[in-house]
């Protein structure tokens, strides 16, 4: 797969403009949980780029390896705690937003966690990986390769 073309070049204010959304919500966010939900929504949308690049900083930040490979499975799993739950499960319903958006219950509970500060923020940033996975699939961002172990 060759890339399309890089968005920072092709649109630099455009590139900016959605960088710096993801400035201002990396410094509102818990650091895990924020990496933790980049990574669920970027599997959702099948951004293997996006989901390489949270995991990788995830897990160089010290995240529990266990906890990044369960995010794929997150509710049949019981590695993560409610206020992760939470997130997660506001992470599927923003970025599979449907034609009944996010159900009540979800964001109560998130809204329970996280404070109506924390939770716009939080719902920023799930928008903001959404754009990037958007940008990444369709242009075919590539994974880096690794290197070959011998």
């Amino acid at each position: 797969m060759t890339q399309r073309m890089q968005v920072r070049k092709a649109t630099p204010d455009g590139y900016a403009a959605v960088l710096a959304l993801d400035t201002y919500v990396a410094g509102q966010l818990d650091p895990w949980l924020y990496e933790l939900l980049r990574i669920r929504a970027s599997m959702i949308n099948g951004c293997a780029y996006c989901v390489d690049m949270h995991s990788a900083a995830a897990l160089a930040a010290g995240a529990d390896v266990r906890k990044v490979l369960a995010a794929s499975a997150w509710r049949e799993s019981t590695l993560f705690d409610a206020r992760e739950r939470s997130v997660l499960a506001l992470t599927d319903e923003v970025t599979r937003l449907g034609e009944h958006g996010v159900a009540d219950q979800t964001w109560s509970s998130a809204l329970e966690h996280f404070g109506e500060r924390l939770l716009a923020d939080t719902v920023l940033a799930i928008a903001t990986i959404n754009v990037w996975n958007r940008i990444a699939v369709s242009m075919a961002m590539a994974t880096p390769h690794l290197a070959a172990h011998g």
